[in-house]
């Protein structure tokens, strides 16, 4: 297949996706999602959260599932087909009308920050790895440098030309030119235990508090350094904000594209806390969340946490002052969180995903812990955001099933 016929198959796809995100049901959703993280009473959003990163999406959307040959063009087709799927599932995600590129940065050494974690994965096709942290001793932090905001031009210009000649015609390319410390590479959490160690990074809180308040506040100004560089460059974007749902709120600048200058008080700005899961609340408070602050407040709104439960640390992230979402994950205690949380933020329910659809879906069963939980809510503010779905048992169509079953329980709630 040439390249003219790679062309031919995502300027199809680029037009299906460009007549589903200027329907009339996406400025309904845009509008949805609007009310909800504004705080303004409405039916709770079903959202769901997958990509390649989940083992059954590398399945259903592998190369040899795809019709493009040139791997550039093969990587849209896939990321156009992804989305056109999502559609498909009827939940509440918005499609925008312009496609996001991310820019290329320069990186400078190994990783982020000049240190690259070894990481050995299993044999098994999608099964678990562990990693080699490259701070053994505390002298090795000399080794260490921040990362600077540095946008390779030439290849991003030439990466968004050629995309733009395919289908730019069909659907506007939006280049996101945000800084690198952003997302999980932004929350300090996911570096200190890839950099230090998870159990390391747990016993220096013990054994060298010192040493690691040091490494804490290099990263935390490393962060603050690389965003400050991208605002000072003109180069946020009103497509750089990022909440793991929808980007839209009265209090925030709403999503569109190639719209540079941006300041992050206009943005969500997202953190989480994984690896800190099993962390009391003070030291919690004490050995990230003082250090993620600082961070936090140059953002307009925040959301906050992604797999980790918070049932103990409500109370703690109150300090966010701009806090508006709390993720109340699958080991959250439900009924703790939305007694904490109450009405005073957006709580974002992710129900266990082996429970919902991954293994035996149980319409039954599914119908019932649905129901548990949006009892629990009653008289507060939340969303449900089905994610971390590795398996749907060969299955996909789960999905549509899923969000259909969900509607009918909020409507009898």
């Amino acid at each position: 297949m040439t390249d003219t016929n790679d062309i031919a198959v995502l300027r199809d796809l680029a037009q299906q996706y460009m007549q589903i995100a200027t329907s009339p049901g996406m400025a309904q959703r845009r509008q949805l999602w609007k009310d909800h993280l504004s705080l303004r009473p409405t039916s709770p959003p079903i959202v769901l959260r997958f990509g390649m990163w989940n083992m059954w999406c590398r399945e259903v959307f592998a190369d040899s599932n795809m019709l493009c040959k040139d791997a550039f063009y093969r990587d849209w087709e896939r990321e156009l087909r992804v989305m056109l799927f999502q559609a498909a599932t009827g939940d509440d995600y918005v499609l925008e009308p312009w496609l996001v590129m991310r820019s290329v940065q320069a990186r400078r050494g190994p990783g982020l920050w000049g240190l690259q974690a070894e990481h050995t994965h299993s044999d098994t096709e999608g099964g678990s790895w562990k990693f080699d942290s490259p701070i053994k001793e505390w002298s090795d932090l000399a080794k260490i440098s921040p990362p600077p905001h540095v946008i390779d031009e030439e290849e991003t210009r030439r990466q968004a030309n050629r995309l733009g000649e395919a289908i730019g015609a069909i659907l506007p390319i939006d280049i996101e030119r945000g800084p690198v410390a952003t997302s999980f590479h932004s929350d300090i959490s996911y570096w200190l235990a890839q950099l230090r160690g998870l159990e390391q990074m747990m016993i220096d809180m013990y054994e060298s508090p010192r040493e690691l308040h040091g490494l804490l506040a290099f990263l935390r100004d490393g962060i603050l350094a690389n965003q400050a560089a991208a605002e000072k460059a003109g180069d946020y974007s009103a497509t750089s904000g990022q909440n793991q749902c929808c980007c839209y709120a009265d209090q925030t600048l709403p999503p569109a594209p190639m719209q540079y200058g941006v300041k992050r008080k206009q943005l969500w700005g997202f953190m989480a806390a994984q690896e800190f899961t099993l962390i009391s609340p003070a030291m919690h408070d004490e050995f990230l969340l003082q250090y993620q602050l600082p961070i936090l407040k140059h953002f307009g709104l925040v959301a906050y946490g992604c797999c980790e439960d918070l049932t103990e640390k409500i109370t703690m992230l109150r300090q966010i002052p701009n806090l508006r979402i709390i993720a109340v994950t699958p080991r959250a205690n439900v009924q703790r969180c939305a007694e904490q949380i109450q009405a005073d933020y957006v709580s974002s329910w992710r129900p266990n995903p082996t429970d919902m659809v991954s293994t035996h879906f149980d319409e039954a069963r599914v119908r019932r812990i649905i129901g548990e939980g949006l009892k629990a809510f009653r008289g507060g503010r939340m969303h449900i955001n089905l994610k971390d779905v590795e398996t749907v048992q060969g299955q996909p169509e789960r999905l549509a099933r899923w969000v259909q079953i969900v509607r009918e329980e909020i409507a009898k709630a």
